[in-house]
């Protein structure tokens, strides 16, 4: 199960259908394709200022690698992390990117697909009366008797 966020344009409320026309979902965690090929995945999202980072780190890497006199291994070991940082982060990116472009983030659900996951953000962001629920958070209840340590463990009969 992979996390998905819901990115619709500013100012849109929700019940909004027309909103969803230019709603983008983008998942959370490592992406392999941004792995692999890096600039040509930004590209392919049109996210071009990043594209343009991500080449420059990546033109500043080698040059200061071969400044540094790397050997091709220490080269290609190096450049592989830096795509492994890529795939890590390129999820991060496109979500800035889009907040920059007026598409903030608005929901997240958890689904097994990206089709799953599209029919209940659209689900969730069509029902007007839908209001987010908080998760639900568990709370340790503290007991003040002298038989406890620190108020949380409960004392056992017959031991001191």
């Amino acid at each position: 199960m992979r996390t998905y966020t819901l990115h619709v344009p500013e100012g849109a409320a929700r019940g909004d259908a027309l909103a969803l026309e230019r709603a983008q979902v983008v998942r959370d965690g490592f992406a392999p394709r941004a792995f692999a090929f890096t600039v040509l995945w930004f590209l392919g999202h049109r996210l071009w200022l990043a594209a343009i980072l991500v080449l420059a780190g990546l033109v500043a890497l080698s040059v200061a690698g071969h400044a540094l006199g790397l050997s091709p291994g220490a080269g290609l070991l190096v450049t592989g992390l830096a795509s492994l940082l890529i795939g890590l982060e390129a999820s991060s990116l496109r979500r800035w990117t889009y907040g920059r472009r007026g598409l903030p983030a608005r929901d997240a659900v958890i689904a097994a697909s990206h089709e799953e996951a599209e029919m209940k953000l659209a689900a969730r962001w069509l029902d007007r009366d839908a209001t987010p629920r908080p998760a639900p958070v568990a709370r340790a209840t503290p007991r003040h008797d002298e038989d406890t340590a620190l108020g949380f463990f409960p004392a056992r009969e017959g031991v001191r």
